[in-house]
């Protein structure tokens, strides 16, 4: 009878992160990233994209910094145009640890427009960290067609990727969506471009001084943002 053949480097690390305990995958990602190898990175994103625990995540995002950019940003990227929502959202926080400009590669269109709120969350984020300057209008663009969506969360993400931009690149549409379009959108331009004017003012100061300001907008609306 053959024996079964040992497991490579990478066939060991797949297995410890495999363990049935948070604490033993966080353990394996440490090693990992504590001792670097070329062939770690393909499980290390493999990982990522089904790993429960938040803590181990980060870990692995860790040990993926530690090693070569030019091989983990383009798994990574690749992994960014997952069908699986964890997968787009890990590998897309961890290019923005990287902060390897060719990650700029990630945003797309599709990611920055994801209907998994928690995958556009980072994709705006991650996008005012690795975007070129010459495409910043355009990221200013569509970041600003989704002003009003979903729950506070969710707006209070979009508008501080939206702090993150130039004046030149986001004021204008700013300015514009606070004076057209429905309530949830106008409601949220006003907030953000408060926002901006005074980024260490709690929102709920924003609101009431926005009410003051805008006749023509509810305190109900700035209160449910």
């Amino acid at each position: 009878m053959d024996a079964t053949p040992p497991l490579d480097a990478a066939g060991r690390l797949s297995a410890a992160l495999s363990a049935a305990t948070p604490s033993q995958r966080l353990q394996a990602a440490m090693s990992a990233g504590t001792h670097p190898r070329d062939e770690y990175v393909a499980v290390l994103v493999e990982r990522c994209a089904i790993e429960p625990d938040l803590n181990v995540r980060e870990t692995l995002t860790w040990a993926l910094m530690r090693h070569p950019a030019h091989i983990t940003v383009p798994l990574l990227i690749d992994e960014a145009g997952s069908t699986t929502n964890q997968a787009r959202s890990q590998a897309l926080h961890t290019l923005s640890k990287i902060r390897d400009p060719a990650g700029w590669a990630a945003i797309t269109p599709e990611v920055l427009n994801d209907a998994d709120d928690s995958v556009a969350r980072t994709a705006w984020r991650v996008a005012t960290v690795l975007v070129p300057e010459a495409e910043e209008a355009e990221l200013a663009t569509m970041l600003v067609a989704h002003l009003g969506r979903g729950e506070r969360d969710v707006r209070l993400s979009l508008s501080r990727a939206l702090m993150e931009l130039s004046d030149a690149a986001v004021l204008a549409l700013l300015e514009n969506a606070a004076e057209k379009g429905d309530e949830p959108r106008r409601v949220h331009a006003h907030a953000t471009l408060i926002m901006r004017e005074s980024p260490d003012v709690g929102f709920d100061a924003h609101a009431a001084r926005r009410v003051a300001a805008c006749a023509t907008l509810q305190t109900r609306g700035f209160l449910q943002f």
